[in-house]
């Protein structure tokens, strides 16, 4: 097996023939997944279907040799395919020649945000985006794309729907103009894969159906069964992107909602591979590998591109070891289009729409739903929103107001962080949140509070709040004691509030004392002069430390102040 390195094109310099077998077979297998996937999603995204195999070309060996999985199968992928069909469309019509050069500037500019990104180090960033937005995001959009291609199934015109209510009147409409044939044609493919796949899952079943289609349209030419028509031969031409201002404007939002689509699908598969594999993938290789990857589609005639579930795990289960399993898949659809493009002149629409509905329907995870309203309720109602919102209002507005809610619930955590009460547990000898522990002892003249959280300017005015709240009942208080362990971090204007809010209790006789404060929030209240102006009161190691030292003992009462300081 190749050694792991940390260096770009570092698998290649310490590339094993051993390895060769494995990844030939795997690049084969994939091969055979994406020529039928690459030219579904591509019409998907409102593209002729050879376009599908020209971004599963360059782009794909671009990544190998940037990327620092070994097993993530990049090229077309569904939603960003009917992402690009959203943000495109609004401009020109699918299909048109200034349509196809939108979508190359659309490309180039998700290949450069993401490069930027990864040069930039912001790989971190994606640890901010809720998964269940993720979550609710990828169920709609599955349930939409399945949607878009059922009037393939008909066999019938439409397709200028984005949001469920659109498809749905599109599919209604043209009801009374269903083409029988096709349709059992479509219905018997979708039935005929899902069962192959339960049987034998291993089996590239989309490739059969593609053959079985495209002799049955060859055969009975007159049955009227739509299909792909001729597809171009040849290496994937050189092509130049819409450099329209106008057209840039336009499109930067949808770039950036697919940069974040892409990416979160492509590190998520990433990681769980190489976590059964034993090596680790570094998010910003992924993010320059995946812009540079864009960036070649943009001027070999391909669309944005990233990588997918489903072929990532076929690829791990073939047995990929390097990113040579990439380099194989490439290799055979460059054959694929230099030799067999005239095999798919009768393959069926129908058949293609029937590959792409069987696999995003697994992209629908209800009991993953299930499980976050079970454990969170707030994280369910983040994926519920999103996902009604996508079904209702299209894939990029929809995704949008998924991460506006996320972010707003956790700047709303943030500035109402946990807040306990604590009382003496005497059985134990410990202290515990009075709300959890009922029986503690709570001392009359002291409040001790907790905030499990670090504090910063935007959650101080809730830590001011809870304080006269919790002093309004309790009129003996006569120190307020707060235990910092749970707190990490604090910032300036924290520091600052903290001072005002001290002096302001010191005029009603009531003293503040801080247990527990870590290291690194020392060191900052020191920056700020409290060791002269409030001496050891925020030193003690530990609660029974300043309860001592204030003549307090733990559970109520007071006892013979003790030396309660610790070494600063």
């Amino acid at each position: 097996m190749a050694r792991p390195t940390g260096r770009r094109w570092g698998w290649l310099r310490g590339y094993g023939r051993g390895d060769l077998s494995s990844d030939a077979a795997a690049g084969l297998t994939i091969a055979v997944m994406l020529v039928p996937q690459g030219m579904a999603y591509a019409m998907l995204a409102g593209l002729p279907p050879v376009i599908g195999l020209y971004a599963s070309v360059i782009p794909l060996a671009v990544y190998a040799f940037l990327g620092s999985s070994r097993h993530l199968a990049v090229g077309p992928v569904a939603m960003v395919s009917l992402l690009t069909l959203a943000a495109c469309a609004r401009l020109a019509p699918p299909g048109s020649p200034e349509y196809v050069r939108l979508v190359l500037l659309l490309a180039l500019m998700v290949g450069l945000i993401q490069l930027a990104a990864g040069l930039l180090r912001f790989g971190f960033l994606i640890n901010f985006f809720s998964h269940a937005v993720i979550g609710g995001f990828t169920a709609a959009a599955a349930l939409v794309i399945a949607l878009s291609q059922v009037r393939h199934l008909m066999g019938v015109d439409g397709g200028g729907g984005h949001s469920v209510l659109e498809l749905v009147k599109e599919i209604a409409g043209g009801a009374g103009d269903i083409h029988l044939p096709t349709l059992v044609l479509g219905i018997a493919s979708i039935a005929g894969m899902v069962g192959l796949r339960k049987i034998y899952p291993r089996l590239p079943s989309a490739i059969l159906f593609v053959i079985a289609g495209s002799l049955l349209a060859w055969a009975w030419g007159g049955l009227g069964i739509r299909t792909v028509g001729e597809v171009p031969r040849g290496l994937p031409p050189l092509s130049l992107p819409s450099f329209n201002p106008l057209a840039i404007q336009e499109l930067f939002l949808d770039a950036l909602a697919i940069v974040f689509v892409s990416f979160m699908e492509s590190i998520s598969v990433a990681k769980y591979m190489a976590a059964k594999s034993g090596y680790k993938v570094d998010p910003n290789r992924e993010l320059i590998g995946l812009g540079a990857a864009n960036i070649a589609g943009a001027f070999f005639s391909g669309y944005p591109v990233t990588g997918g579930f489903s072929r990532t795990a076929v690829n791990h289960q073939a047995g990929a070891r390097t990113q040579m399993a990439s380099l194989v898949t490439a290799g055979l659809i460059l054959l694929t289009l230099l030799l067999l493009t005239p095999l798919f002149y009768h393959l069926p629409n129908a058949v293609l729409g029937a590959i792409i509905i069987v696999a995003v329907v697994g992209l629908i995870d209800a009991r993953d739903a299930l499980h976050l309203f079970r454990v969170k309720k707030s994280d369910g109602a983040i994926l519920l929103i999103t996902f009604v919102c996508t079904l209702g209002v299209g894939l990029d507005r929809g995704l949008l107001i998924g991460m506006v809610f996320s972010l707003g619930l956790f700047i709303w955590r943030s500035s109402h962080p946990h807040t306990a009460e604590l009382g003496y547990l005497e059985n134990e000898g410990v202290f515990r949140n009075v709300s959890r522990y009922p029986e503690v002892t709570r001392n009359p003249a002291v409040l001790i509070l907790r905030p499990d959280a670090s504090l910063f300017f935007a959650n101080m005015k809730f830590l001011e709040d809870r304080l006269a709240g919790d002093l309004s009942g309790r009129p003996g208080v006569k120190l307020i004691l707060l235990d910092l362990s749970g707190v990490n971090d604090i910032d300036a204007v924290s520091i600052d509030e903290l001072e005002e809010l001290m002096e302001a209790y010191a005029h009603q006789g009531i003293r503040f004392a801080f247990a527990g404060m870590k290291g690194p929030v020392r060191d900052l209240v020191d920056h700020a002069g409290w060791g002269k102006k409030y001496g050891e009161t925020y030193q003690y190691l530990s609660i029974p430390h300043a309860l001592a030292a204030f003549g307090y003992s733990n559970g109520g009462g007071t006892g013979a102040p003790g030396s309660g300081t610790p070494r600063p």
